[in-house]
């Protein structure tokens, strides 16, 4: 095996790492709404603890954001992979092992360990990687979450059928299994185990390059629209499907799926068009895919999967996008991960509050027509935020 991985250029293992890390960072936690009606017949659930289910990692990923940020930075990023990798596994154990008490002390560990994997991953694709690489590197780390959220979204309700819910749920530790023995195969037992403080640059450390706060509220304001535009579809366009086009439950969850496959295509084009294209151009690009969402349900929703392809395009590529800029704007490591916390610890408070705030101004209303302009103010959010604090990231690079 050690020759073998001896004749494997460095980045493509460190990519293949990242891909099975990424993985591990949004199924876990996706898998529980195909099987959460049988889990509430089994173990009692009120809809509010359903509710916690989904949104409890989230929040995790708001509130332990600055925590993450210190793990990676005064354990060493190495080791911040093994314990995301090491942590979903024991959260995927330990929700699937007994009762409703159990079930929730394993999502917030899940929460919590994914949480440091979102900081980790852009440090490592930022110091790890060659300059004309890390585009690339990010568009596989944001496509490889797609994939993964798809894949577990599409294989647990099949297997709960088979051999039960807990078992389904708990198949997705297979993911953290093949990630931290490629991981320890990468790096070393060593590495990969021991902590190890980051290097701390010497001199001034001031956060970004030039406008560096502004850079930094500008990233946050558009990935707190990305956000919760996301999180707002995924959890409600399901339901739109059901109300305004009469497609049963089942065929609106497949029609939604479209929405997550094709981030997928958003994830790796970001990264090529870079290459041709400035990042403006780019961010304007995916401003006017994500805003076909909530206008085109309003004015064409027959076309419903027309604009569910542009969005699903416009939140992989919006995502990429964001990441790609923290860690080219960003002056160091440190920098890197502050600027990360930051951007996806304010960004996700306005995804968690997303689908419950969207689905009390639906009830409320009456009506998705109020919903939807809610959706379309969060995606203008996130376009002129991302068109106006990208454009100092130079082409190519």
């Amino acid at each position: 095996m050690a020759r073998f991985l001896a004749r494997i250029p460095n980045t493509w293992i460190l990519l293949a790492c990242i891909g099975l890390l990424a993985l591990n960072l949004r199924g876990p936690f996706v898998a529980v709404a195909p099987v959460v009606d049988v889990m509430q017949a089994d173990l009692g659930f009120s809809p509010v603890v359903l509710g916690l289910l989904t949104s409890i990692p989230v929040l995790c990923f708001a509130l332990a954001a600055p925590l993450a940020s210190l793990v990676a930075r005064g354990y060493g990023a190495e080791f911040a992979v093994t314990l995301t990798i090491l942590g979903v596994l024991a959260g995927v154990v330990i929700r699937s092992a007994g009762g409703p008490a159990l079930v929730l002390a394993g999502t917030v560990v899940i929460g919590l360990a994914i949480t440091i994997g979102n900081i980790a991953a852009p440090l490592i694709i930022r110091r790890d990687f060659p300059p004309l690489r890390q585009g690339t590197a990010m568009g596989v780390y944001t496509a490889a979450l797609n994939v993964g959220s798809f894949l577990t979204s599409m294989v647990t309700a099949p297997l709960a059928e088979l051999a039960g819910w807990r078992l389904a749920l708990a198949s997705v530790g297979i993911f953290a299994v093949a990630a931290m023995v490629c991981w320890a195969l990468a790096v070393g037992l060593r590495i990969a185990f021991v902590p190890s403080p980051a290097d701390v640059p010497a001199g001034p450390r001031d956060g970004t390059r030039a406008g560096s706060a502004w850079t930094t509220a500008g990233l946050t304001a558009a990935f707190a629209g990305q956000a919760f535009s996301y999180y707002a579809v995924t959890a409600w366009l399901p339901s739109y499907l059901n109300d305004e086009l009469g497609m049963s439950a089942a065929a609106a969850g497949a029609g939604s799926s479209l929405f997550q496959v094709f981030a997928i295509v958003g994830g790796l084009g970001v990264p090529f068009a870079a290459k041709y294209f400035s990042t403006t151009t780019a961010a304007v690009t995916l401003g006017l895919l994500w805003t076909t969402v909530p206008a085109g349900l309003l004015l064409a929703p027959e076309l419903w999967w027309l604009w569910s392809v542009f969005g699903g395009v416009a939140q992989g590529g919006g995502i990429t996008l964001i990441f790609i800029a923290i860690i080219k704007l960003a002056r160091d490591q440190v920098a890197a991960g502050r600027m990360s916390a930051t951007v996806q610890g304010l960004g996700y408070c306005f995804g968690a509050v997303a689908p419950p705030l969207v689905g009390y101004v639906h009830d409320v209303s009456g009506s998705w027509t109020p919903a939807l302009l809610v959706i379309l103010a969060s995606v203008l959010t996130f376009f002129l935020a991302a068109t106006l604090s990208v454009r100092r990231v130079p082409k190519g690079r």
